[in-house]
């Protein structure tokens, strides 16, 4: 195993939060280790295809190509003039007593460090729906990546469904790049989301912008459905079933599925590294417990989706206040983030909308069928998971335990908040009561021959 030793700040994630973090601790003469998943820096918003992909920043970023390319100028300029050390297809995969253990290109490497930024992102937030564990059935992000880094619509006649921005973003890129996209179904209803109406209205343009999208969509865009199933064979998706928002039951021919009910936080590596956790009813999850500047615990800075989702520009104010907040821990003067919190909250104030208008369909996961696959990774049922809650208690890691779920390569960020919705039903309590999984190194699978070989 190699030690790296050098700059005490550790900044995981290249994306709006961390190179924001990262611009703000090199202009006070820091530099940082920064660790990303992504052969380039920019984070899932700002995806960069690879190089000599000729798709245009417009193409792919749309109205926000300038603010990508300005992040992207910004953090390749750091690097190139060595004021970031920077290791992209880095992982990392667990944190203990002030190192951070990554797996990279070279291996398992270690980085020792005095304080961490945690820049994460988030993650699709998936419901279960009879019959989505066939291949053909991706999420919106998995689809949007394909779309941004390859050109890619994964499949010849396509189906969206589920609810929040991404599904219309999502939809509105497959559209504008001539994939063929035969529906796409909203679970919410339409006057859950007028009454969230004034709370997007703080933000105008942004609204409007994701209006016209909609708009564009037509008669596509299917507002209140219910999900019945996903009709399969052995080379994946025939047909998706739904009801309209009348209860008339509709039958779509497809080729393949994009779900996701807008996103959830990855917050894995926080509770690893000593983050509490609060459940948040509006959003529907767990989410770490910070203060106003990101600070989660002694010499540890949360920023970004990981936190709260903010999107992009909430992301990149986070960002900036996480670095301020480690500057100033240090004793070392840091920036007036006076205009980025008063920023900040206007942010907050429409994701707390969007949250409102496109909620968690938790109704529709309790009412799911016995037989339905909640855990794709270990292929746990509906009924495995309410039989267990009820021999071995309604709580979730007493549930892990029996019935396995969350124990598969996602260690339930895909189906822990469907679980946690079973679970509850069944013990009659509420989704908090019910609990959340702990942690557990590594939480990505790595390859046993990384760290065999230092035994």
């Amino acid at each position: 195993m190699t030690l790296v030793q050098g700059p005490t700040v550790a900044i995981v994630g290249a994306g709006p939060a961390g190179i924001r973090a990262a611009e703000v601790l090199v202009a006070a003469g820091i530099r940082p280790v920064v660790l990303d998943e992504g052969q380039r820096a920019g984070g899932q918003i700002y995806r960069r295809p690879p190089l000599g992909f000729t798709r245009v920043a417009e193409t792919l970023y749309g109205p926000d190509a300038g603010k990508a390319r300005a992040l992207h100028a910004l953090f390749d300029a750091m690097v190139a003039d060595g004021r970031v050390d920077y290791h992209a297809l880095s992982s990392a995969v667990a944190v203990a007593d002030g190192v951070l253990h990554a797996l990279t290109p070279v291996g398992h490497r270690a980085f020792a460090y005095d304080r961490l930024i945690l820049a994460t992102g988030a993650t699709d937030r998936l419901a279960p729906v009879p019959g989505w564990q066939s291949a053909g059935v991706y999420s919106l992000g998995a689809t949007q990546i394909a779309l941004k880094a390859q050109g890619v619509a994964l499949g010849r006649k396509i189906v969206l469904a589920g609810s929040g921005p991404l599904l219309t973003l999502v939809a509105y890129q497959l559209l504008k790049a001539g994939a063929d996209v035969s529906a796409v179904l909203d679970t919410a209803p339409l006057s859950v989301q007028l009454t969230a109406l004034p709370g997007m209205l703080v933000r105008p343009a942004l609204f409007l912008r994701g209006l016209r999208m909609r708009l564009r969509l037509g008669r596509r865009y299917h507002v209140g459905v219910t999900l019945e199933g996903i009709d399969c064979d052995e080379r994946g998706p025939t047909g998706i079933r739904w009801c309209d928002a009348q209860g008339r039951p509709h039958v779509t021919a497809c080729h393949m599925v994009g779900l996701g009910w807008h996103l959830r936080a990855e917050t894995q590596l926080a509770g690893l590294a000593g983050c509490a956790f609060d459940y948040d009813e509006g959003w529907a999850q767990w989410l770490p417990r910070t203060d106003r500047l990101g600070r989660a615990a002694e010499g540890l800075y949360l920023a970004g989706d990981g936190v709260r989702i903010l999107g992009a520009d909430g992301a990149e104010l986070a960002g900036r206040l996480a670095a301020a907040a480690c500057l100033s821990d240090m004793g070392l003067p840091a920036p007036d983030v006076t205009s980025e919190l008063r920023r900040l909250v206007r942010c907050e104030r429409f994701a707390r909308a969007l949250a409102r208008a496109f909620p968690w369909p938790g109704a529709m996961v309790r009412a799911i069928p016995d037989e339905t696959i909640v855990c794709r990774c270990e292929g746990v049922t509906a009924a495995e998971v309410r039989d267990a809650a009820t021999s071995n208690g309604a709580e979730a890691n007493r549930v892990k335990s029996l019935a396995r779920l969350g124990m598969g390569r996602c260690q339930g960020r895909y189906c822990q908040l469907a679980g946690a919705e079973l679970i509850a039903a069944r013990g009659g309590i509420s989704v908090c009561e019910a609990g959340r999984l702990r942690e557990q190194a590594p939480v990505r699978p790595v390859p046993i021959g990384a760290w065999i070989g230092e035994a």
